[in-house]
C-alpha cells in the first residue's frame, strides 16, 4: 500500500505568552500528548504563511497551504466564498464577502458579526437573493457559515476595484465606510461602488423588518439588521493542486473560506451538520471521516476552527481546552492507523493570540512526523519549542511540498 498524508490546521493556533499561564502560551500550557510524540518523533519548524512579517487573512494563509502563491494570484475574498457556498461564478461576476451585522437607529455599528449569529441566516439571505438594482443588475445574496454570507453582483461592466464598507476589527461603535471607486475616473469601478451601495440600503431596510430579526429582539439577541462588504473580487482559473501532482485529495472542512480554498485546488468536500466551524463541533467525527478518507485519497486536510474562535474573542483557557479536545481525537487516529503508511503534518493557516484578538505575523509551529521522516531533538509541540526544530523557519508552500515530496509526488528542478 502507498503512503497517504494527512495534514491538521488547527486555524489560528499560534499565540503569545499568557500572564495566567504563567507565561506560557495556550498551546505551550495545553495537556498534548499526541501532539507532543508527533513532535518527538517528527521534524519541526516555524512556518510563515507567506514570509516573515507578514500578517495574513484566513483567505490567503489558507491559499498558501493548498498550494497557491498568493503574491502571485488573489482573487479577493469574494470569489473563494461563493466558491465556498457552491454558487457557479460566470465571466465577469462580481462577488464580495459580507457579514451579517447589527447597526443601532443612527447606523453605528453594535457587533460586526450580529452577535456571531448561528440561526436564521438562510431565511434572512433569502429574503436579499436575487434582488434587481435599479440599471437591471442582479444580486444574488447566499448565506455562508454562521454571519458569513455572499454578494455576487452579475451584469455588464463591472469591476472590482472598489472599496470595503467593512472597517475591520475594532468597527463597532464606527459608522459602515462608503463604498468608493480604488481608482480615479474608472467608470466600472464607480458604477459597480454605487450598485453595491444601493443593494447595501435596500437590504437594510429588509433586514430591519424581517421576521427573523423581530424574532430576536424579543429573545434579546442582536438582530442582523445590516450587510457590511468586503473584499471584493473576480474568479480566475489557476490550476488545481490535485492536477499539477496528481493525487488525490480530500478536506474535512465545515467553514466555507476553507471549502471554497479546498474545492479551487481540486479537493474533494467531505463535511456533516455536526461540523459547526466553532467550539461546539464534533471533533471526534471529523477524525473518523478522516480516517475513512485515508483509504481512498492521497492528501486528507482535516481543518478545525476552534481554536481562532476562542482567540478572536480573547478566551485563552477555551484555546487551551480546545487544543487539549483536538489531541484526545489525534490519539484516537493514530492509535486507528498503526498499520498505515502515513505522513502527518500539523500547521496553521495564521497566528491568533488571544491577548490581540485578531491575526498576527507571528509565524506557527509546524511538525511533520512520518516514519522515514528525520527527526529532530524537539520534545514538545508549541512555539517556543518548535523554533529550535530541523524544518528551521519555512514558507507554507515550502511546507506543502516537503510533505508532497515524501509522498514521491513533486517535480524534480533541472534535467
Amino acid at each position: 500500500m502507498k503512503h497517504r498524508a494527512l495534514m491538521l490546521i488547527l486555524d489560528g493556533v499560534g499565540d503569545r505568552p499568557l500572564s495566567e499561564f504563567g507565561g506560557l502560551t495556550p498551546l505551550e500550557a495545553a495537556y498534548k500528548p499526541n501532539l507532543d510524540r508527533l513532535a518527538t518523533e517528527g521534524i519541526t519548524g516555524l512556518m510563515d504563511p507567506i514570509s516573515a512579517g507578514i500578517r495574513v487573512g484566513t483567505d490567503v494563509g489558507h491559499l498558501a497551504l493548498f498550494g497557491f502563491n498568493p503574491l502571485r494570484v488573489y482573487w479577493g475574498r469574494g470569489p473563494i466564498e461563493a466558491e465556498g457556498v457552491y454558487f457557479s461564478l460566470k465571466e465577469g461576476d462580481v462577488s464580495f464577502r459580507a457579514n451579517f451585522a447589527t447597526v443601532d437607529s443612527e447606523g453605528v455599528i453594535v457587533s460586526r458579526r450580529a452577535g456571531r449569529i448561528r440561526e436564521g441566516t438562510a431565511e434572512l439571505a433569502a429574503a436579499l437573493d436575487g434582488m434587481r438594482l435599479s440599471d437591471g443588475t442582479l444580486a444574488f445574496f447566499k448565506p455562508a457559515t454562521e454571519h458569513r454570507a455572499v454578494l455576487v453582483l452579475r451584469g455588464s461592466r463591472l469591476s472590482p476595484l472598489v472599496t470595503d464598507s467593512d472597517p475591520g476589527p475594532g468597527g463597532e461603535g464606527m459608522k459602515p465606510l462608503p463604498i468608493k471607486s480604488r481608482i480615479t475616473g474608472a467608470p466600472a469601478a464607480e458604477r459597480t461602488a454605487a450598485l453595491a451601495s444601493e443593494f447595501v440600503k435596500r437590504a437594510h431596510e429588509i433586514l430591519v423588518s424581517h421576521p427573523v430579526n423581530i424574532a430576536r429582539k424579543k429573545n434579546s439577541l442582536l438582530p442582523a439588521n445590516y450587510v457590511l462588504l468586503r473584499s471584493a473580487g473576480v474568479r480566475k482559473y489557476v490550476k488545481p493542486l490535485t492536477e499539477r501532482f496528481k493525487i488525490r485529495g480530500a478536506c474535512v472542512v465545515a467553514e466555507s473560506t476553507i471549502i471554497g480554498i479546498a474545492r479551487m485546488a481540486g479537493f474533494d468536500i467531505m463535511t456533516s451538520p455536526r461540523f459547526t466551524a466553532n467550539l461546539d463541533t464534533d471533533v471526534e467525527g471529523k477524525m473518523e471521516m478522516a480516517l475513512a478518507a485515508l483509504k481512498e485519497y492521497d492528501l486528507v486536510v482535516v481543518h478545525y476552527k476552534g481554536t481562532d474562535i476562542a482567540s478572536h474573542d480573547g478566551k485563552s483557557e477555551e484555546k487551551k481546552r480546545f487544543i487539549e479536545q483536538v489531541d484526545k481525537a489525534l490519539g484516537w487516529l493514530l492509535n486507528q492507523t498503526r498499520n498505515l503508511k502515513l505522513y502527518i503534518a500539523v500547521t496553521s493557516d495564521h497566528s491568533t493570540p488571544c491577548g490581540l484578538r485578531e491575526h498576527s505575523a507571528d509565524p506557527v509551529p509546524v511538525i511533520l512526523w512520518g516514519q522515514d521522516v528525520l527527526k529532530d531533538d524537539v520534545l514538545t509541540y508549541g512555539e517556543r519549542s518548535c523554533a529550535k526544530g530541523g524544518l528551521r523557519r519555512i514558507s507554507a508552500n515550502g511546507f506543502l511540498l516537503t510533505l508532497l515530496d515524501y509522498l514521491n509526488v513533486t517535480h524534480r528542478f533541472g534535467s
